[in-house]
């Protein structure tokens, strides 16, 4: 493999459906012997409350904040592949709402940076969520500091 690899290989912020297929092909790597992948999905509660609908909207920096943060986990653990990727605009219960994953030589290794990249990535990057609660209250739940 060439010394200009980039492991960082998928990085998106979409209003479309993510594609579970299309993250997993992007992290594939002859190299790697563990893949590890997250997919966050929109259940129909939280807190206790009954969700009705949920909506996400992100800063312009959101996928900046990504990358960043991608390559800090690349910096920090034997990283041969990353992906991620996370759906703005109106979910529905059930859809993947983020997905990311990391393939590195070793199953440990993979894990450790997976949880990594989507531990940083609700905590960091500018992406927020509005909930509306079956019972007509709102709130809004969200990360970064933009």
């Amino acid at each position: 493999m060439s010394e200009n690899h980039d492991p960082i290989r998928l990085l998106a912020v979409r209003q479309t459906p993510l594609s579970l297929d299309e993250v997993y092909a992007a992290v594939g790597d002859d190299a790697a012997g563990g893949t590890a992948i997250f997919v966050g999905t929109v259940r129909d509660h939280d807190g206790g409350k009954s969700v009705a609908a949920l909506e996400y909207s992100c800063h312009p920096s959101a996928e900046q904040e990504m990358r960043r943060i991608a390559e800090k986990v690349v910096a920090d653990y034997p990283v041969r592949a990353l992906a991620a990727v996370h759906r703005v605009g109106r979910l529905a219960i059930t859809d993947s709402a983020v997905i990311v994953a990391v393939s590195c030589p070793h199953r440990g290794e993979a894990f450790a940076a997976a949880r990594k990249l989507i531990d940083d990535l609700k905590h960091e990057v500018p992406i927020w969520k509005h909930q509306v609660f079956t019972d007509g209250e709102e709130e809004w739940v969200g990360a970064g500091s933009c």
